[in-house]
């Protein structure tokens, strides 16, 4: 028996008693992925990306590990909610314009101490004000520099388009601009390198590319370690006192932990694997959260239909987006359908093993979007549920 077959033997014998569609997080395959991350990433602390997770037990459970410390959050709603509900360092890692949520964050001091907001433009800083509402608590800033590799005198990018601030002394400039402004504190520069953390280096059938991947990769990680250095200092002249510096993603914690410049360390698809993250030559990691759908058609010889599955992810629209039939192995979809909104046709001789009712397990493309899917994840240890824990969505909140 493969390591696969069993563990889809282990993951049918735990949820026997559940009725499909359903979520599970194994927590042996959790743990070791939480530990790998903690290994490359060399000391330096890691920072959990919330969106990735999306599950308040399951944050609780990788921040009581050594190795973890804080919570990189997606919105200022989700910021607010996790700060109330105990957890006392949240960066929000994008922009906010939820001028209720900043009335409320300069009105409590608790909430003003645990909560970091993002900033790149100064604009932002006066929306914050005008949304203050008599609130005087002390807004924490974090700064956000563009990671983007320019080449050809800036003619060609590589990388996300997020923060407009490319240069040190752009990012100097604002913090400047914070420092002159009452009701701000600069405390923190973010700088999210994902054309080197979320982009793989190694695709199958795709030697070309996956060469040209790992040449940009190096090339953009050597620009960005200099620029990055330069930043800090430029900034820390403005703000001595600048509390941390944080840097990379799954993909590249080992690389983004080897520079002095940063202080801590950005990553959550990491923890649960999702198949966007199985083409990385620089770490393998162990698929940890699944879904199953249950069969209810048998169509003919080869093919099966499972109830629903089409998840797709956010991002450029393409293939890698979807899903992927995991548990059997062997099923692959009808490239005439794909996965549908109610039903989805499987291909594959191991259709013809499978009977109305048996559970067909996918990976989902990207990590914590599966929970957007579900109410509850199922944790599996062995071959047993020993507990059930809300999403965000399943405590009645989808932030976004």
């Amino acid at each position: 028996m493969t390591a696969r077959a069993a563990d889809r033997a282990r993951y049918d014998r735990a949820t026997a008693h559940l009725e499909a569609p359903l979520a599970i997080v194994d927590l042996e395959a959790f743990d070791a992925n939480a530990d790998d991350l903690v290994r490359r990433a060399g000391g330096k602390p890691i920072r959990v990306a919330s969106k990735s997770v999306r599950c308040r037990a399951l944050l609780e459970r990788v921040l009581a590990k050594d190795g973890f410390a804080g919570i990189m959050s997606f919105t200022l709603a989700e910021s607010l909610w996790l700060a109330r509900g105990g957890f006392d360092d949240v960066l929000l890692a994008y922009p906010s314009a939820d001028r209720a949520g900043f009335a409320e964050l300069a009105a409590d001091p608790k909430l003003a101490a645990a909560v970091t907001v993002m900033i790149d433009d100064p604009a932002q800083l006066r929306l914050i004000d005008e949304a203050r509402d008599g609130g005087r608590e002390v807004i924490r800033v974090c700064l956000e520099l563009d990671t983007s590799l320019k080449l050809l005198g800036g003619r060609v990018r590589v990388g996300a388009r997020r923060s407009p601030l490319h240069s040190p002394a752009q990012v100097a400039d604002l913090a400047r601009a914070v420092a002159r402004r009452p009701g701000f504190k600069v405390v923190g520069i973010m700088a999210y390198e994902g054309h080197i953390a979320g982009v793989g280096d190694s695709v199958a059938g795709r030697p070309l590319r996956s060469r040209a991947v790992r040449l940009m990769q190096a090339t953009a990680r050597r620009e960005l370690a200099e620029r990055r250095a330069e930043v800090v200092r430029a900034v820390r002249a403005v703000v001595p006192e600048l509390e941390f510096v944080n840097g990379g993603g799954t993909g590249s914690v080992q690389f983004t932990a080897g520079e002095d410049a940063v202080t801590e360390i950005g990553a959550g698809s990491g923890l649960y694997v999702p198949r966007l993250f199985d083409n990385y030559t620089s770490f393998t990691g162990r698929p940890a959260a699944l879904f199953a759908q249950p069969v209810v058609r048998r169509p003919g010889v080869g093919v099966v239909t499972v109830l629903g599955g089409g998840y797709p992810a956010s991002g450029a629209p393409g293939r890698d987006r979807l899903p992927v039939p995991y548990l059997p192995e062997g099923l692959r979809y009808d490239p005439q359908e794909g996965p549908g909104e109610v039903q989805t046709p499987l291909l594959g001789s191991p259709a013809d093993d499978l009977l109305l009712g048996d559970k067909v397990w996918f990976r989902h493309a990207k990590a914590g979007e599966l929970c957007e899917r579900f109410d509850v994840l199922h944790l599996v240890e062995g071959d047993a549920v020993t507990a059930t824990v809300p999403t965000y969505r399943g405590e009645g909140h989808t932030f976004l």
